[in-house]
Formats: structure tokens, C-alpha cells, sequence
């Protein structure tokens, strides 16, 4: 009898266990070689109606040239002499840290005319979070900024790590954001395990589509290195470099 109790206890809480974190997601995608946005399969029907893009239109050809950056190792300065160089403007994701110890960058970032986004202040996963906590995160950062920079930041969020639930992307349409994830993205986020110049470019450039929306980090040596010749091949296959904002 004892055990049959235990039993379903031990039953029970595997189900609550299981409910909680059902439905929580790392972004992903199926890539293919014919230049083409790529299957996102089930993600497509959690992303409806949430306010969320991972593509512009396929009809237009027109890229996204995003950045995420949670913190500077002495990469993200070159990553903007190229931009600058190039005459090109992207999307930079921040968090509360990258903002409060490079002020110098984010200052910079806003002069250039980039955009910079929120990419929440604690970096933390939101589908763990309450909606106060997650308004309250995000409005930490956007005050941070605009304390900073003395300019509002968009409502344009990406969510720490790609992870994700609908109920939660629902709460960031609630609260006024657009979420943008992507459509390319490859190994590069670890600064002690650079892949190379010719990893980075054959990364974005093998994979290009149109409505691409483009991850980078900007910790990256590889990708500071490659930067120009992507920017070129993507200008020579008559590609627009345009900005979340407009999604």
C-alpha cells in the first residue's frame, strides 16, 4: 500500500514537472542550400500571431545584419570601423552589463546610427519569468540607455539564448515589443575557439537568402576578420542592408 502511494506520488510529480516546462524552446532551424529561408517546422505555429520575425519578406532582397553583445573583448570597435567603412547599419542586441561597462560602445553604437535593442538586462531565460519580473528586466535596461545615450531604445527584443515559450512571446506583444530571432547563425559566440576568417564568411554567404535576418556576435575575431568581404559578396549578389526596425 505504502509503495503504491509513493508510486503515484513520485507520478504526480513527474507530471507537474513535465507541465512546467512543456512547450520551452531553444530557437532552431532546418538550413538547406538553395539560398531559400528555411523550415522552421512547429516553431512557425508557436511564433504566430506573436509579433516575432525570423525573416523579412522573401520577396524582397533585403538583409538583416544583426549583433548580439553581452560583453566587448576588444573585437566590437573593428566590427564598427567596417560598418562605418562600408556605409552599412545594423542591429546591435545589448544587455544591462554590456551597457553599464561599455558606455564608450553603446554611445558610439547610437552617434553611428545603428539601432540598439534590448536583449534584456539579466540575460535571463524568459520563460522562466513572471511578466512583472520580465517587464521589469526589460525597463531596467531601456532606462540604463536612456540614462546613458539620452535616446528612448526601440521595442525590439531578442531573447537571451533563442529561448523561449509562446506564452512568453505573447507577454513581449502584450508589452509592446517586436521579437526577432533569425534565419542565419552559426558557431561563434566562444572567443577562445575562433573557427577562422573564411568559417565566418562561408557561414552567412553559403546559407544567404533573401529576408535573411543575420546573427553575429560580436566577441568574435573571425567575424571582426570577415566582416568586409561578407558586407562585399552580400552588396555584389545585390543584396540591401536594412534594419529590423522596418520588419
Amino acid at each position: 500500500m505504502k509503495k503504491s502511494i509513493l508510486l503515484l506520488f513520485i507520478t504526480f510529480l513527474f507530471i507537474i514537472s513535465f507541465n512546467i516546462t512543456v512547450g520551452a524552446s531553444g530557437w532552431g532551424f532546418k538550413k538547406n542550400p538553395n539560398h531559400t529561408p528555411p523550415e522552421i517546422g512547429s516553431y512557425q505555429k508557436e511564433i504566430e500571431g506573436t509579433n516575432s520575425f525570423y525573416v523579412g519578406s522573401p520577396d524582397e532582397n533585403k538583409v538583416y545584419l544583426t549583433f548580439d553583445a553581452g560583453y566587448d573583448n576588444g573585437n566590437l570597435s573593428g566590427i564598427l570601423d567596417t560598418l562605418k567603412d562600408k556605409k552599412v547599419k545594423a542591429t546591435f542586441f545589448v544587455t544591462g552589463d554590456f551597457v553599464n561597462r561599455f558606455s564608450d560602445l553603446t554611445k558610439r553604437m547610437v552617434e553611428e546610427g545603428h539601432i540598439v535593442a534590448n536583449h534584456s538586462y539579466s540575460h535571463k531565460t524568459i520563460n522562466s519569468q513572471s511578466k512583472p519580473d520580465l517587464e521589469n528586466d526589460l525597463k531596467k535596461l531601456e532606462d540604463s540607455f536612456q540614462n546613458l545615450t539620452g535616446t528612448e531604445m526601440v521595442k525590439v527584443f531578442r531573447p537571451p539564448k533563442g529561448e523561449f515559450d509562446r506564452n512568453s512571446l505573447l507577454t513581449l506583444k502584450e508589452l509592446g515589443y517586436k521579437t526577432v530571432f533569425w534565419s542565419i547563425a552559426f558557431q561563434d559566440w566562444s572567443d577562445e575557439h575562433q573557427r577562422g576568417k573564411e568559417y565566418s564568411y562561408n557561414s552567412v554567404i553559403n546559407n544567404l537568402h533573401p529576408g535573411a535576418i543575420i546573427l553575429m556576435h560580436t566577441v568574435s575575431k573571425s567575424n571582426r576578420e570577415a566582416l568586409p568581404d561578407i558586407i562585399d559578396e552580400i552588396t555584389n549578389q545585390g543584396y540591401e542592408f536594412a534594419l529590423v526596425t522596418e520588419l
